[in-house]
């Protein structure tokens, strides 16, 4: 299966499928520090100039950031940056974001091109970048395919506190070894260090202000970037809403519930198909499902080169629900499992969220490790989890989702990472303040519940929220032309739409 065009709008899922698809996902916010590194003596961000060569039908350059923004003028990483040129007369730049944490902005720019507005693209130079530890970016590298599968993929019992106690270490161990592969930059991937690059790509390429479209995990940098630089922003457009102010708890059961919602739903459309494998009342079908990925734990089942155990299984489960477009591959998948007993394309679905070569069992890119590295590192410091922390978040996870609450369940968090943010941001105060953001809402949205783009519409204080009635993560490209028309009339011409508006 072509990883490009194995899904329906298979470009999107790779680029969005990475958010808020793990019980550990928490979200933090920054403190006062300079909003920009200083202009005299050592480096300065901001003095360089951007040298753009050409890439395929892109522009590239590299862009040098401050290892740590703490000693802005002490050792630099890189950051790739890539512009898709305006079409037509630019009133500026667009950044853009896919998500994650750990999406490639770099692959996200070319099929941008494909899914946006005529008028948009007519009116921006469209910039891309990986961000700090990402892709083609200096990155973050936690070991080879071995040491990764065995922290990601396996399936480890958490019944008894010793196994707690295990799933604590190997937090502790991997967190290490993203150290020792990475250096430094593991401590310095956080969110906040992500915007401040941001403001110095709005400050190369010439604008004065920040124009920016992020989904996903990318409207927690686009409301971070508001509340560090509220006097910055400009057209922004914050699509597939996390709200990251809310406690981490909390977060892993709204995502819990988008997710079992998104397969209620899928059921439902299944059962109107001519050959549907399930059940047919809906939670028996449900019970059926949650029963072939639990199984799969202690019986994993043949898959095309690896057993597909349970934490594989509910990858290729939770990697169709972020759209409908592709569940047709899900229905092919459970047939395959239920009349075979295999589950080739079921692995291939878990290597596709996993961005794995389904031959080789190679990383393609480094998007998974970016992801905890990242997540761990903005996550509050924690207690060490102990048994009764498990077993009462797995109760509150089960309740949220009684078919994948086990699995959102299955890991200690980042309990023992040994690496915290110096900076978070707790509230939005500063950004209530700036210029009107437009934030996107889908009502059947598994990843980031519509719930999120409500209550981050309210935090921004000076939001309008945009909704889209229908199924899948994010809106923007991959639903209908009423959201493109009132997204692009927002950043190209600087209308609004109305409060309340569904499209």
């Amino acid at each position: 299966m072509n990883r490009r065009l194995t899904l329906a709008t298979a470009a999107a899922v790779a680029l969005l499928v990475l958010t808020a698809c793990s019980p550990d996902r928490t979200q933090v916010t920054p403190t006062s520090t300079p909003t920009a590194a200083p202009t005299t003596g050592g480096f300065d961000a901001y003095a360089q100039t951007l040298t753009w060569s050409t890439c395929a039908e892109l522009q590239c350059a590299d862009v040098q950031v401050p290892l740590d923004w703490g000693n802005p003028q002490g050792e630099t990483i890189t950051l790739k940056i890539n512009k898709l040129p305006a079409t037509g007369d630019p009133k500026g730049s667009l950044l853009i974001n896919p998500g994650g944490p750990g999406g490639s902005g770099l692959e996200l720019t070319p099929y941008f091109g494909t899914i946006a507005g005529e008028d948009l693209l007519a009116a921006y130079d469209v910039i891309g970048f990986d961000p700090r530890g990402v892709g083609t970016s200096t990155p973050v590298d936690c070991g080879d395919a071995d040491a990764v599968n065995a922290y990601i993929v396996t399936d480890y019992p958490l019944e008894t506190q010793a196994d707690v106690d295990a799933a604590n270490a190997r937090n502790l161990a991997f967190g290490q070894g993203c150290e020792k592969a990475t250096g430094a930059l593991i401590e310095n991937v956080d969110t906040v260090s992500v915007a401040r690059d941001m403001d110095v790509v709005r400050a190369l390429v010439g604008d004065d202000k920040l124009n920016y479209l992020g989904f996903s995990y990318g409207t927690e940098l686009g409301a971070t970037y508001a509340e560090l630089f509220p006097d910055k922003v400009g057209q922004m457009v914050l699509d597939g809403a996390v709200d990251f102010l809310l406690p981490s708890d909390e977060q892993a059961a709204g995502q819990a519930k988008g997710f079992e919602g998104a397969l209620t739903n899928f059921v439902v459309w299944c059962e109107a198909q001519k050959d549907c494998p399930l059940e047919s009342n809906v939670d028996a079908a449900k019970k059926q499902i949650h029963n072939i990925a639990v199984d799969a734990i202690a019986n994993p089942l043949p898959g095309a080169n690896e057993d597909v155990n349970g934490n594989l299984m509910t990858y290729g489960i939770v990697v169709t629900l972020y759209d409908e477009g592709s569940w047709s591959y899900l229905e092919q998948a459970l047939t395959e499992i239920i009349e075979e007993d295999t589950a080739t394309i079921m692995g291939q679905l878990a290597d596709f969220y996993l961005d794995r070569d389904a031959t080789t069992g190679e990383y393609l890119t480094n998007s998974t490790v970016a992801f905890t590295a990242i997540s761990c590192l903005d996550a509050e410091p924690d207690a060490t989890w102990d048994l009764q922390r498990v077993d009462q978040f797995r109760a509150l996870m089960e309740e949220a989702s009684p078919t994948f609450g086990w699995w959102f369940a299955s890991s200690t968090g980042c309990s023992d990472w040994p690496f915290h943010a110096n900076e978070r941001v707790t509230s939005l105060d500063k950004a209530a303040s700036v210029s009107p953001i437009l934030v996107v809402g889908t009502t059947n949205d598994p990843a980031t519940p519509y719930e999120w783009a409500e209550s981050l519409t309210d935090q921004l204080g000076n939001a309008t929220l945009l909704t889209y009635d229908g199924e899948g993560h994010t809106a923007y490209g991959r639903s209908n032309q009423c959201i493109i028309d009132a997204v692009d009339g927002w950043l190209v011409d600087g209308t609004m739409p109305n409060s309340g508006t569904v499209c």
